[in-house]
Protein backbone atom coordinates (compact mmCIF):
# COMPACT_ATOMS: atom_id res chain seq x y z
CA UNK A 1 0.00 0.00 0.00
CA UNK A 2 1.44 3.47 -1.26
CA UNK A 3 2.30 5.75 1.70
CA UNK A 4 0.45 8.84 2.17
CA UNK A 5 1.84 12.24 2.02
CA UNK A 6 2.87 14.11 4.76
CA UNK A 7 0.04 16.04 6.75
CA UNK A 8 0.80 19.45 7.20
CA UNK A 9 -1.88 21.41 9.61
CA UNK A 10 -2.48 25.12 8.61
CA UNK A 11 -3.42 26.26 12.09
CA UNK A 12 -5.45 29.91 12.23
CA UNK A 13 -4.18 31.02 15.21
CA UNK A 14 -6.56 34.35 15.48
CA UNK A 15 -10.06 33.87 17.19
CA UNK A 16 -11.31 37.36 16.92
CA UNK A 17 -14.85 37.63 15.64
CA UNK A 18 -13.45 40.30 13.45
CA UNK A 19 -10.35 38.41 12.17
CA UNK A 20 -9.11 38.25 9.10
CA UNK A 21 -6.69 35.58 9.50
CA UNK A 22 -8.58 32.94 8.46
CA UNK A 23 -8.57 34.39 5.14
CA UNK A 24 -4.98 34.63 4.85
CA UNK A 25 -4.95 30.83 5.96
CA UNK A 26 -6.93 29.91 3.33
CA UNK A 27 -4.46 31.02 0.85
CA UNK A 28 -1.90 28.99 2.93
CA UNK A 29 -4.12 25.81 2.54
CA UNK A 30 -4.94 26.26 -1.22
CA UNK A 31 -1.07 26.85 -2.25
CA UNK A 32 -0.31 23.83 -0.39
CA UNK A 33 -2.98 21.93 -1.01
CA UNK A 34 -1.69 22.35 -4.96
CA UNK A 35 1.52 20.26 -3.69
CA UNK A 36 1.29 16.13 -4.14
CA UNK A 37 3.92 15.84 -1.50
CA UNK A 38 1.53 17.37 0.77
CA UNK A 39 -1.90 16.46 2.46
CA UNK A 40 -3.26 19.65 3.81
CA UNK A 41 -5.94 19.98 6.76
CA UNK A 42 -6.82 23.55 8.31
CA UNK A 43 -7.27 24.00 12.20
CA UNK A 44 -9.17 26.85 13.39
CA UNK A 45 -8.47 27.69 17.14
CA UNK A 46 -11.78 29.67 17.25
CA UNK A 47 -13.13 26.26 16.48
CA UNK A 48 -10.77 24.04 19.18
CA UNK A 49 -11.93 26.61 21.53
CA UNK A 50 -9.14 25.37 24.27
CA UNK A 51 -10.19 27.01 27.94
CA UNK A 52 -7.24 28.73 29.80
CA UNK A 53 -4.51 25.98 30.42
CA UNK A 54 -5.43 24.01 33.26
CA UNK A 55 -3.98 20.57 33.58
CA UNK A 56 -2.55 19.61 36.71
CA UNK A 57 0.14 17.87 35.36
CA UNK A 58 3.58 19.20 33.05
CA UNK A 59 2.00 18.53 29.78
CA UNK A 60 5.69 16.55 29.15
CA UNK A 61 4.03 13.61 30.93
CA UNK A 62 1.07 13.36 28.99
CA UNK A 63 -1.21 12.71 31.52
CA UNK A 64 -3.91 14.59 30.70
CA UNK A 65 -6.72 15.04 32.63
CA UNK A 66 -9.32 16.90 30.81
CA UNK A 67 -10.87 15.34 27.58
CA UNK A 68 -10.39 18.88 26.03
CA UNK A 69 -6.52 18.35 26.48
CA UNK A 70 -6.85 15.24 25.08
CA UNK A 71 -9.00 15.64 21.70
CA UNK A 72 -6.73 18.83 21.27
CA UNK A 73 -3.54 16.28 21.77
CA UNK A 74 -4.82 13.51 19.11
CA UNK A 75 -5.27 16.41 16.81
CA UNK A 76 -1.92 17.51 16.68
CA UNK A 77 0.00 14.65 17.14
CA UNK A 78 -1.58 13.37 13.68
CA UNK A 79 0.43 16.12 11.81
CA UNK A 80 3.78 15.99 10.54
CA UNK A 81 4.30 19.57 10.06
CA UNK A 82 2.69 22.70 10.47
CA UNK A 83 1.59 26.34 8.76
CA UNK A 84 0.72 28.74 11.66
CA UNK A 85 -1.06 32.15 10.45
CA UNK A 86 -0.63 34.65 13.41
CA UNK A 87 -1.56 38.12 13.97
CA UNK A 88 0.52 40.78 16.03
CA UNK A 89 -1.11 41.96 19.38
CA UNK A 90 1.51 44.44 21.38
CA UNK A 91 4.75 43.61 20.16
CA UNK A 92 3.90 39.77 20.87
CA UNK A 93 1.62 36.66 19.32
CA UNK A 94 -1.79 36.35 20.24
CA UNK A 95 -2.93 34.72 23.67
CA UNK A 96 -4.50 31.77 22.22
CA UNK A 97 -1.50 30.72 19.80
CA UNK A 98 0.60 30.38 23.21
CA UNK A 99 -2.46 28.88 24.97
CA UNK A 100 -2.61 26.41 22.41
CA UNK A 101 1.35 26.06 22.43
CA UNK A 102 1.15 25.60 26.29
CA UNK A 103 -1.13 22.47 26.56
CA UNK A 104 0.97 19.87 24.81
CA UNK A 105 4.41 19.16 24.36
CA UNK A 106 5.14 15.82 22.82
CA UNK A 107 2.92 16.35 20.24
CA UNK A 108 4.91 19.68 18.72
CA UNK A 109 8.22 18.00 18.90
CA UNK A 110 10.64 16.62 16.40
CA UNK A 111 8.26 18.59 13.73
CA UNK A 112 8.60 21.71 11.76
CA UNK A 113 6.52 24.93 12.02
CA UNK A 114 6.16 27.35 8.78
CA UNK A 115 5.56 30.66 9.95
CA UNK A 116 2.89 32.95 8.74
CA UNK A 117 2.86 36.76 9.89
CA UNK A 118 0.48 39.16 9.33
CA UNK A 119 -0.36 42.74 11.37
CA UNK A 120 0.85 46.59 10.50
CA UNK A 121 3.45 48.06 9.15
CA UNK A 122 5.74 45.45 10.98
CA UNK A 123 3.91 42.03 9.29
CA UNK A 124 4.02 40.61 12.33
CA UNK A 125 8.21 40.65 12.04
CA UNK A 126 7.73 40.93 16.29
CA UNK A 127 5.35 38.25 17.03
CA UNK A 128 7.38 36.06 14.97
CA UNK A 129 10.60 37.06 17.20
CA UNK A 130 8.21 35.83 19.82
CA UNK A 131 7.39 32.89 18.78
CA UNK A 132 10.32 31.29 17.31
CA UNK A 133 11.51 30.64 21.17
CA UNK A 134 8.66 29.33 22.61
CA UNK A 135 8.03 26.25 19.78
CA UNK A 136 11.88 25.97 20.52
CA UNK A 137 11.09 25.36 23.77
CA UNK A 138 8.40 22.78 23.11
CA UNK A 139 10.80 20.81 20.40
CA UNK A 140 9.53 21.89 17.33
CA UNK A 141 12.09 23.47 14.77
CA UNK A 142 10.42 26.94 13.41
CA UNK A 143 11.86 26.77 9.90
CA UNK A 144 13.94 29.84 8.61
CA UNK A 145 11.83 30.50 5.42
CA UNK A 146 8.94 32.51 6.62
CA UNK A 147 5.75 35.08 5.02
CA UNK A 148 5.33 38.30 6.59
CA UNK A 149 2.13 40.33 5.19
CA UNK A 150 2.14 44.11 5.99
CA UNK A 151 -0.80 45.92 6.49
CA UNK A 152 -2.67 43.00 6.06
CA UNK A 153 -6.40 44.72 6.13
CA UNK A 154 -5.73 46.06 2.29
CA UNK A 155 -5.47 42.93 1.19
CA UNK A 156 -8.17 41.69 2.10
CA UNK A 157 -10.79 41.93 -1.06
CA UNK A 158 -14.18 41.81 -1.80
CA UNK A 159 -15.37 39.07 -4.08
CA UNK A 160 -18.70 37.57 -5.44
CA UNK A 161 -17.43 34.40 -3.63
CA UNK A 162 -17.10 36.88 -0.30
CA UNK A 163 -13.84 38.09 1.30
CA UNK A 164 -10.60 36.75 0.25
CA UNK A 165 -6.89 37.41 0.55
CA UNK A 166 -4.90 39.16 -2.05
CA UNK A 167 -1.11 38.24 -1.95
CA UNK A 168 2.11 40.38 -3.17
CA UNK A 169 4.06 38.32 -5.28
CA UNK A 170 6.64 38.59 -2.32
CA UNK A 171 3.65 36.87 -0.44
CA UNK A 172 3.60 34.29 -3.14
CA UNK A 173 7.43 33.86 -2.88
CA UNK A 174 7.82 33.65 0.21
CA UNK A 175 4.85 30.95 0.72
CA UNK A 176 6.63 28.68 -2.08
CA UNK A 177 9.94 28.55 -0.24
CA UNK A 178 8.13 28.22 3.02
CA UNK A 179 6.29 25.10 1.72
CA UNK A 180 9.55 23.64 0.07
CA UNK A 181 11.22 24.14 3.36
CA UNK A 182 8.22 22.13 5.18
CA UNK A 183 8.76 19.47 2.44
CA UNK A 184 12.33 18.87 2.85
CA UNK A 185 12.25 19.24 6.71
CA UNK A 186 9.53 16.70 7.17
CA UNK A 187 11.63 13.68 6.44
CA UNK A 188 14.68 15.05 8.45
CA UNK A 189 12.59 15.53 11.56
CA UNK A 190 11.03 12.31 11.13
CA UNK A 191 14.46 10.52 11.31
CA UNK A 192 15.81 12.61 14.17
CA UNK A 193 12.44 11.85 16.04
CA UNK A 194 13.11 9.62 18.97
CA UNK A 195 11.49 6.52 19.06
CA UNK A 196 8.67 5.27 21.16
CA UNK A 197 6.32 7.79 20.35
CA UNK A 198 8.54 10.34 22.69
Amino acid sequence: MAEHPPLVQVITASTRRQRVGHHVAAWVAEQAEGRPALTVEQVDLAQVDLPLYDEPRHPRLRQYEHEHTRAFGRLIERADGFVIVFPEYNHSFNAALKNAVDHLFHEWSDKPVGLVSYGGISGGTRAAAALRPVLSSVGALALREAVVVPSVGARIEEQASGRRFSPSPENDEALADLLDALIRWIPRCRSAAPSGGE
